[in-house]
């Protein structure tokens, strides 16, 4: 008896994905087209901090040479590409579940974001982004002087 998984979604998935290929290639904002080309989109967390904001993006497989991150007009954007391994099967079956190919996410940058001094790193698959807050201005007093 072979055991068949059985995934009530994925016709369903296969339909949103053509139909974002056909009003991809239709449109040709620019934010469409670099929309069609994406093979995969990773997931991600945000948080904020007293005086930082964070992005997690679980990357594995992709090399920190192969990610590209831009923040421009008040917009973060975190793209790049797995790359596939190269390898022969002799006993003529594979079964391949992890996708290859490129990868887009934008983000809205908040007011009090520091653009200048955004950091990023890779750990064990993770991508930390790091915004750093810019310091609030304090209202100044302003003493009056008596006559």
């Amino acid at each position: 008896m072979t055991i068949v998984r059985y995934e009530p979604w994925s016709l369903v998935n296969r339909l949103h994905q053509s139909l974002d290929q056909i009003f991809g290639d239709t449109l040709n904002s620019p934010e469409a087209s670099s929309a069609s080309s994406v093979a995969w989109v990773p997931r991600v967390d945000i948080y904020e901090e007293k005086d930082r904001f964070v992005v997690l993006a679980d990357v594995p497989g992709v090399e920190p040479k192969d990610i590209d991150i831009t923040a421009e007009n008040g917009v973060l954007t975190v793209r790049g590409e797995r790359r596939a391994e190269k390898r022969e099967t002799e006993n003529g079956f594979e079964r391949v579940e992890r996708v290859t190919g490129t990868f887009l996410r934008r983000f809205t940058l908040p007011e009090g974001a520091n653009t200048d001094s955004i950091k990023a790193k890779q750990t064990n698959g993770v991508l930390e982004v790091t915004i750093p807050k810019q310091p609030q201005l304090q209202p100044r007093r302003i003493s009056v002087d008596v006559n």
